[in-house]
């Protein structure tokens, strides 16, 4: 009889096997809690994220508002520049580490960077450095930082033509990590004409990117980052840098849309209705264009002030209506091509820092708006509000006359102070129209310095205007208080208050401050505010928002003094003696007043002999309005060193008056377009 006794090595085998199958079951338990954590609890979180790969937010471009003048010409619009962006790590994949953050290589999908540089056209050097920078960019890419410059886009190409575009499109599949992008850009149709009044588009800076997108930015609630960058900047934004287009930016801007679309591993997007089920709600939100402006500039009117100008290197105009403020032309010379510095263009980044340095190198200040950033002294277009303070202070008689033999002196040391020739008697009337400064000189002693500062800040001079448009400078009126301050108590000489009743010496103000005043002297005392934009309007013409004549001041003169001033300035064309009388036109009632000024000029060594023979140049000056009688507009014409007021500024400024006057008689009884 056999009996059974179980095997030792079965005996071991079964222990094992308990072991195993622990072994397994908290290996099953590990994987069951992974899978519940990744599928349960961290489920919404991982979902994102791989939505978040394959679902990307486009940016859709907005349209920027459109300009037009006073007649409904487009001064400023958009047109679409299409321009090529890259990945470096799309299209050079050869350029990065041997393997990302999940330890697979790379490098083994095909560089697409040879065929877009020959689809581009680029040349050999070009592509050369393209390549360098992305091997630079990406030579310590780990796959980690979205921020990397390896994998943010780059900009490469500019307004490509048609042609290009539809080569790129037909190579799609051959160009991993290529995209062309539609982006609107500001086109100026006139040019440089009034080019610092519109200003110009320029791409955000770093340090005005940082003021609207701090550090911490993406991490702030939708309604904190409404708060801190109301416009929506982001990276590459372009935006007004100057003129109407920088101060009416928030109207002109509008509002970006977006649309979200699938996108493979190679960045190239999907359509059909497997991707279209990928795309949660909402899918797309519209972009908002920009509100269109009307401006109340002539443009015609500034095409004849260019031709006028164009015999001088350096001046300015100024044509304003005198019973409102509003800007019918505002023409600084020289100027720019807005076109050539706003980015978009197809001359490229390396043509538009050109023309920039151009500019800057420029001796005659070509981006400098002469209307209102340049101060000047402005000679004896000062002299009606000298004999305004002296009228108001009873200062003197009126027709009380003066000897002018040519000159006169002050104390026994000192120069004579010296009239463009001897006008003999003349009283205040023959003074004005003759531009005597003899008489001027008295008028000063007897008026004093305070009470002339008085009258000339209540016509603000001296003082910015408050268009807001380009950086303004405020000129100067001095007083015996801005002497003190400046100086000492005891600085203050005679001399000073002499200099100033003919507009020299310490006093200085800006062609658009004239021709405010001048407005003002032609409308009975209301200073009004220059006024550039009178409405905001629908890309229809529909006006939304229409703005008024602004009153800045209303001036405390008696209407026979304004009167007095009146008929003296009508004889410097009228009267045979009249400083203006050779341009005097028969058919035109204008009244004016030339001025020819002293610009303080100092020598320097290391400028070039030209600039500085044209620098030591007096400025040439003429202020008028037209018709006198019933003034609808003041013009202000500086050639800046042009030598003499009645011979170079004052027939500018009589054509322009003539072209209003023609202008008007065409369109009267025309709509508008």
């Amino acid at each position: 009889m056999t009996v059974l006794v179980p095997r030792s090595d079965v005996a071991e085998f079964r222990k094992r096997y308990k072991w195993m199958s622990l072994f397994v079951l908290v290996l099953f338990c590990a994987v069951a809690v992974r899978l519940f954590q990744l599928q349960i609890i961290s489920g919404d979180d991982y979902a994102a994220m791989a939505h978040e790969n394959i679902v990307r937010r486009v940016t859709i471009q907005t349209a920027r508002g459109i300009l037009r003048d006073s007649q409904g010409k487009i001064l400023a619009s958009s047109r679409t520049s299409y321009d090529v962006y890259i990945a470096p790590m799309k299209v050079l994949p050869s350029a990065l580490p041997q393997r990302n953050h999940r330890g697979n290589r790379i490098a083994d999908a095909p560089d697409s960077l040879p065929k877009v540089a020959e689809v581009l056209r680029m040349p050999p050097d070009e592509r050369e450095k393209l390549s360098i920078r992305i091997r630079e960019a990406c030579a310590t890419y780990d796959g980690r930082d979205k921020g990397s410059p390896c994998g943010r886009q780059i900009l490469i190409r500019e307004d490509v033509s048609r042609d290009i575009i539809s080569e790129l499109e037909q190579h799609r599949n051959e160009l991993a990590g290529v995209e062309v992008v539609p982006t609107p850009i500001r086109f100026y149709p006139h040019k440089h004409l009034a080019s610092h009044l519109l200003g110009y588009i320029s791409e955000l800076d770093v340090d005005a990117l940082a003021k609207y997108r701090p550090d911490g930015y993406e991490s702030l609630a939708n309604e904190e980052k409404e708060r801190v960058n109301p416009l929506g900047y982001d990276r590459r934004d372009r935006w007004g840098a100057s003129g109407v287009e920088h101060a009416w930016e928030s109207h002109l801007r509008g509002k970006r849309g977006w649309e979200k679309r699938v996108v493979d591993a190679w960045g190239k997007y999907r359509t059909g209705p497997a991707a279209a089920r990928l795309l949660d709600a909402p899918q797309k939100q519209e972009p908002i264009s920009g509100r269109n402006l009307r401006l109340s500039v002539d443009i015609e009117l500034t095409q004849v002030i260019e031709k006028e100008m164009a015999p001088y290197r350096s001046g300015a105009v100024v044509v304003t209506e005198a019973q409102t403020g509003r800007l019918l032309a505002l023409y600084s010379k020289p100027n720019f091509d807005p076109n050539a510095i706003s980015p978009g263009g197809s001359g490229g980044v390396e043509a538009r820092k050109a023309y920039v340095r151009e500019l800057y190198r420029d001796a005659y200040l070509p981006l400098l708006d002469k209307t209102m950033s340049g101060a000047y002294p402005p000679g004896s277009t000062f002299k009606p509000f000298s004999a305004l303070a002296a009228l108001e202070s009873h200062a003197i008689n009126p027709d009380a006359t003066n000897r002018c033999d040519g000159f006169i002196r002050y104390g026994s040391k000192t120069k004579p102070l010296r009239c463009t020739h001897v006008h003999g008697s003349v009283n205040m009337h023959a003074a004005i129209a003759q531009s005597c400064n003899i008489f001027f000189f008295k008028l000063a002693e007897a008026t004093t310095l305070d009470p002339i500062a008085k009258v000339a800040a209540a016509f603000g001079l001296g003082q910015r205007s408050g268009l807001s448009v380009s950086p303004e400078a405020s000129g100067r009126v001095p007083s015996r208080a801005w002497y003190a301050l400046r100086h000492s108590a005891n600085y203050f000489h005679k001399g000073f208050t002499l200099n100033a009743a003919i507009g020299q010496g310490d006093v200085t103000v800006t062609p658009l401050q004239l021709a405010m005043a001048y407005a003002a002297i032609a409308n009975g005392g209301n200073l009004y505010e220059p006024q550039a934009v009178v409405a905001i309007e629908t890309s229809d013409g529909v006006p939304m928002q229409e703005f008024e004549p602004r009153l800045k001041n209303k001036i405390a003169i008696l209407p026979d003094h304004l009167l007095r001033i009146h008929n003296a300035m009508r004889d410097v064309l009228n009267s045979d003696e009249g400083t203006a009388n050779a341009v005097r036109d028969r058919l035109l009632d204008v009244a004016g007043k030339t001025g020819t000024a002293q610009p303080g000029f100092h020598p320097n060594p290391n400028e070039d002999a030209k600039i500085q023979w044209f620098r030591s140049r007096n400025h040439a000056w003429f202020a008028a309005f037209y018709p006198s009688r019933a003034p609808e507009i003041s013009v202000v014409v500086l050639v800046e060193h042009g030598e003499s007021g009645p011979q170079h500024a004052a027939p500018i400024a009589m054509r322009v008056i003539r072209e209003y006057q023609r202008l008007k008689t065409t369109r009267a009884g025309k709509p508008k377009p």
